[in-house]
């Protein structure tokens, strides 16, 4: 072999030396020229170079002073060659990253630009493999309007211009194999804009980040737990969910309870103390308010900027996992809550990722959500689909999440959402529905229902949008259920007024049953009810301190016996007084007065009995299981009605609004035998006066209000019970 060196006058020199080479694997790395075999190598921060070969070290020549070394010989190094370089004084050994090709395929790219790819998350990112036997990280980035991108990190002093990726072709993705790069690395991308502008980006598709405020993402961070939950996911498979009963346990996992010192209690933590909690109160799932990555703990995790990524703030990958799989060995379901509809503008993350309008719109009128400060996805742009797509795959596929509930439906729907006149753009018929929106969300549900058999998809969509809940095959968007926002602004709004006004006001209750059944509807008593002034629910009850408990006790009666799955925010089970500061955790000490501990009791026999009884949850979603007794007593204000299972189980539910006691009223009744109280809001057991119907009730062969049955009653004040034959 012979080593020499040549003076530069490739213009590829001076382009590699201003961080604009946009195909470097043409030039560094190995090739032939002139009839010899060439080792280029940028080392801006390398005093010396060697080569291994057959023969031994063999020093590069440096033909420029700015770090560009070249070896030539005749026969090629060993394949993959190694290079030794001596860096502040320090000699390093490594591989070269331009003598390994791009592993990404042409039919991921095309699926990928088709707006098809799923499973986006194993192409794009940052990924620990293994590539002609050297282990290392393979990243790739969506980046087409950019004329150069690098991966930059502590290991090359983030100087973008050390390790230069090369664009696969049209696709806009850009991909480079950095060998005997540990797992766990932190890194970002630099991106030289069209207009020559310098960007550093974090991972898009980053499966982990630093912990805030900073926001290098953390390279090849995969998921190793091992899980145990092949017996939940199963039966998850088979899981009814429409005859099932669903209650829903919402939590902020930074607010839920904290450490004395005011940390954070960690995924390991929730394992260990929220679990038992849940089961003790009888709930069937939990759902986390979003834990993928934000900068910005006041945001709640609505402002995402990991789509790919559980929040560093509460622990790492797997031990979310472990989480999760305690939560099914316990079993317990776990949704998460999905924040497709819009992204913040921070700079470091997706807004104007390559110097363009990438992920959004490059109109603000179609692009950025005035309310919240943030930019609207792109849903028309094939490659954002991929993303979000792929990014919910992920949660369900890598975590095992049992569903997902999108945040904020409605806003994406319509192109006028919260916006003037002058402020949209129609779409190309001239109306005012997001096309592209739609097609997405019915994309998504297809794609999870058909993969994650028994996976549920909750809208919050606030508007009267047909169809939320229907089969995309049948028209409509294809989500598992809708929110009833209607229902809990109506019921919210009644249980406000002083019990004197509310015969005024009774059909806030009895209206939403004229399209009850037009959707797949859940309940919810969500955190949006207890923040920003609003009050916690006990504070909206009107009256003295006994008043507002029983009120709640009621409110809490009614919301467990009305037809729709059931969802409630934390520290609604035991009336937490004020309203929910997320810096903080809830006001737990609370439980030692007797009048929160008498909520959390109403709250825990509530959804025990939800659960075990049919015809609270069978025909949730059908008119079958539902029929008033009385919904006309408003100068009394009272309200009954009758829940049916689907074998003929039964349950009579009054409801009394005021906080008068109605003694001896007579009820209709469905069968002729014996009734006992499953359940009483006013029993001493919760703090109420203890009126009811403790000796139980027989009916009698008097019709009333459409019953072939009736008998009369005791119906305590500010107060529900729930009657079923004994």
């Amino acid at each position: 072999m012979k080593n020499k060196s040549s003076k530069h006058s490739d213009p590829r020199a001076e382009a590699l030396f201003q961080g604009r080479l946009d195909d470097p694997f043409a030039y560094l790395g190995l090739h032939q020229e002139s009839g010899s075999h060439v080792v280029r190598v940028y080392q801006p921060h390398a005093t010396a170079v060697w080569l291994e070969t057959a023969q031994g070290r063999t020093a590069l020549q440096q033909t420029h002073t700015n770090g560009l070394f070249e070896w030539h010989g005749n026969e090629a190094p060993p394949h993959p060659y190694r290079l030794a370089k001596i860096e502040n004084g320090n000699e390093q050994l490594l591989h070269d990253c331009y003598a390994f090709s791009r592993k990404i395929s042409s039919f991921d790219l095309h699926l990928f630009n088709e707006g098809k790819l799923h499973q986006g998350y194993h192409v794009l990112g940052s990924h620990c493999t293994r590539q002609d036997g050297i282990l290392g990280i393979r990243f790739a980035v969506w980046a087409p309007n950019a004329r150069r991108v690098s991966v930059v990190g502590d290991f090359n002093r983030w100087d973008g211009r050390t390790h230069l990726m090369a664009a696969h072709g049209s696709s806009g993705v850009w991909e480079i194999f950095i060998p005997d790069l540990a797992q766990g690395t932190l890194y970002k991308f630099e991106i030289l804009s069209v207009s020559g502008e310098l960007l550093v980006k974090t991972d898009p598709y980053a499966n982990a980040f630093e912990l805030r405020p900073s926001t290098a993402s953390r390279a090849g961070a995969g998921i190793t737990h091992v899980w145990q939950d092949d017996q939940w996911l199963a039966r998850r498979n088979q899981w009814d969910w429409l005859h099932q009963p669903l209650n829903i346990y919402e939590i902020h996992a930074g607010s839920w309870r904290r450490h004395p010192d005011g940390r954070f209690y960690s995924y390991l933590d929730l394992a260990e103390y929220l679990i038992p909690y849940l089961q003790e109160m009888h709930y069937t799932h939990v759902e986390l308010m979003p834990v993928s990555e934000h900068p910005l703990d006041e945001s709640w995790g609505y402002q995402t900027t990991g789509y790919f990524a559980a929040s560093s703030r509460y622990g790492t990958p797997d031990e979310l996992c472990f989480f999760i799989d305690s939560c099914h060995q316990a079993g317990i379901g776990v949704l998460l809550d999905w924040v497709p509809a819009h992204f913040p503008q921070d700079s470091f993350a997706l807004a104007r990722f390559d110097g363009t309008a990438l992920y959004e719109h490059e109109d603000p009128r179609l692009g950025y959500h005035q309310d919240w400060g943030t930019h609207i996805f792109n849903y028309g742009r094939n490659e954002v689909k991929s993303f979000l797509l792929s990014s919910a795959h992920y949660w369900l596929s890598q975590f095992h999440f049992d569903g997902l509930r999108v945040d904020a439906v409605a806003s994406m729907l319509y192109l006028d959402y919260s916006r003037k006149a002058d402020e949209w753009l129609p779409n190309k018929y001239g109306g005012r529905e997001n096309l592209e929106a739609i097609e997405f969300l019915r994309e998504l549900n297809i794609m999870v229902h058909q993969v994650f058999p028994g996976a549920l998809t909750l809208a919050e969509e606030s508007t009267s949008w047909p169809g939320v809940s229907r089969p995309v095959y049948l028209g409509g968007l294809g989500f598992s259920m809708k929110w009833n926002m209607g229902w809990m602004n109506d019921t919210l709004s009644f249980m406000r007024n002083d019990p004197v006004h509310r015969r005024y006001e009774l059909n806030q209750l009895t209206f939403s049953q004229l399209y009850a059944y037009t959707e797949n509807f859940m309940l919810p008593f969500s955190h949006d009810e207890v923040v920003h002034g609003k009050g916690s629910l006990l504070d909206k009850m009107p009256g003295d301190t006994w008043q507002k408990f029983a009120n709640l006790r009621l409110l809490l009666t009614y919301q467990m016996t009305s037809p729709g799955k059931k969802l409630n925010f934390m520290g609604n089970e035991f009336g937490q007084g004020r309203e929910w500061r997320s810096s903080w955790e809830l006001d737990w000490w609370q439980l030692g007065t007797a009048q929160h501990r008498d909520v959390q009791n109403t709250a825990r026999d509530l959804n025990r009995l939800y659960r075990e009884l049919p015809a609270l949850y069978q025909l949730e979603f059908e008119q079958a299981g539902f029929s008033w007794l009385d919904c006309h007593d408003a100068e009394r204000t009272l309200l009954s009605f009758l829940r049916r299972g689907s074998n003929g189980e039964v349950a009579v539910v009054a409801l009394n609004f005021t906080p008068v006691p109605r003694n001896r009223y007579r009820i209709g009744l469905p069968y002729d035998c014996s009734y006992k109280e499953a359940f009483n809001s006013d029993s001493t057991y919760y703090g109420g006066s203890n009126t009811g119907n403790g000796y139980g009730i027989r009916a009698e062969a008097i019709p009333w209000m459409g019953q072939p049955f009736s008998a009369e009653i005791e119906l305590p004040p500010l107060a529900g019970i729930i009657l079923v034959p004994a």
